[in-house]
């Protein structure tokens, strides 16, 4: 898709923004959010900073690819790029250009829980830019023509994916892993699937997703309250009060199983799916605190100074606590060479049993803490685009305006019997696996 109003914003903003970032790196951990309620009640996360003339939206509407219906499984990824390609009496051609006119770049995609959307737009084009995305929102075309041309691209990619043997080994274990659930479906959908999508499947889809009670926002940047009201009822007053999401029900994980993939790769990807933890558990940060002690932290990790320092075995190892609407799990993956591949499993899951049986000493927790809490702000608030990505996030896991403030106690409060316990509940478990690479040879084939 073009993306000439992102190649104009950046070369209007480049002086600016360098100069600026020697100003305003150092602020960046300090961030002072105010809840903005419009004249419609459309409730958003504002962050005030005139250090640059520009304003950052980001929003999600909850129900992604899980909302997708059967035979029609790939629509919200269809229909997320669609958005730039002509709303309201603007045709594709016309709505492109007109965002180039104003130097806006509006983006779309989907989730598997959430439909996100975000505009980045110089501050004295809020006006225009605003009424840009308001169309997007609110009437989105579905011309036939860049509908065929957007499906076809998502259809050349699902092609590639069918010779990839690592897409296709990952498809293969996400429907072990998940059964039925849609967590299991393909998000960009099947060759199938997709020609199956009618324009009036992509309104229905729009109209019944697109609505004022699934709605999270977050606005950092040269803008105040008062005016931001004013913009909230412009993009979305127009929008439906209820969205007619359908039920989802919680994923019941299909662990302690091994799925194999087998194909002639020079080497082998290795993962490990354990339980997870939710986000609102009570051992959520004694959990996370332990898996940046096993393979989070990269290159403090238990499993990186095993596998890649002491053996080199792999370039890279790690794990990741992943929380989605419904389920949480813990996941471990690498590559290694093929030959060493049951190796490599092996000593990976000596380590987990020995985080489960021992758990982390006294002096890893203390690093482990001191570096989570301050690489908080490079990550999560060192631009305004992550800022406000940030603040979405927030708002859809529910965890409160003060949770930036909070989450520093939050952690140093974490005991090391907590930790110890949360390595227990968690990693020992029988895990799923999943190997993609060349067939495991027996001891009887290779004597032959």
């Amino acid at each position: 898709m073009r993306n000439f109003a992102a190649t104009r914003l950046a070369l209007l903003l480049l002086p600016l923004a360098l100069f600026s970032m020697l100003l305003a790196i150092p602020a960046r951990a300090a961030v002072e959010i105010q809840e903005v309620v419009s004249d419609k009640g459309i409730t958003a996360w504002l962050v005030e900073d005139y250090t640059v003339p520009i304003v950052t939206i980001r929003f999600a509407f909850e129900g992604g690819s899980t909302q997708d219906p059967a035979g029609r499984e790939g629509i919200a990824n269809l229909m997320t790029g669609l958005f730039d390609e002509g709303a309201g009496e603007l045709d594709s051609d016309a709505f492109q250009e007109r965002l180039d006119e104003v130097g806006a770049d509006m983006r779309f995609n989907a989730g598997r829980d959430a439909i996100y959307g975000s505009m980045r737009m110089l501050a004295e084009e809020r006006g225009a830019a605003f009424e840009l995305l308001q169309l997007a929102v609110d009437s989105p075309r579905f011309d036939q023509a860049p509908v065929d041309r957007i499906r076809s691209q998502i259809l050349t990619g699902i092609l590639a994916d069918e010779r990839d043997p690592q897409s296709q080994g990952r498809q293969e274990f996400a429907k072990a892993l998940y059964g039925d659930h849609p967590y299991a479906r393909r998000s960009d959908g099947t060759p199938d699937t997709l020609k199956a999508i009618t324009l009036d499947d992509l309104h229905a889809q729009h109209d019944r997703l697109f609505a004022r009670s699934n709605l999270h926002v977050a606005v950092v940047g040269a803008i105040d309250a008062e005016a931001l009201k004013t913009e909230l009822d412009r993009v979305f007053g127009n929008l439906p009060e209820k969205d007619g999401r359908t039920p989802v029900n919680e994923a019941d994980l299909k662990l302690d199983q091994q799925v194999a993939y087998n194909y002639p790769l020079p080497q082998a990807s290795l993962q490990l799916v354990y339980p997870g933890v939710k986000r609102d558990d009570p051992q959520f940060f004694a959990a996370y605190l332990m898996n940046h002690i096993l393979g989070g932290g990269t290159f403090s990790s238990r499993l990186f100074n095993e596998v890649r320092e002491k053996r080199g075995l792999a370039y890279g190892v790690g794990s990741a606590l992943h929380n989605s609407d419904y389920a949480s799990t813990l996941v471990i993956g690498t590559s290694t060479r093929s030959d060493r591949a049951a190796e490599t499993l092996e000593l990976i899951r000596a380590e987990i049993r020995r985080m489960a049986e021992e758990g982390p000493t006294p002096e890893e927790l203390a690093g482990a803490k001191t570096f989570v809490i301050g690489a908080y702000p490079i990550n999560n608030l060192d631009s305004s685009s992550a800022i406000a990505r940030t603040l979405v996030e927030l708002q859809k896991d529910d965890l409160g305006i003060d949770y930036i403030d909070r989450r520093a106690d939050l952690i140093n409060a974490v005991t090391l019997d907590e930790v110890k316990a949360a390595a227990q509940r968690l990693l020992t478990s029988e895990p799923a696996s999943l190997i993609i690479g060349p067939e495991a040879k027996s001891e009887a084939k290779e004597a032959q």
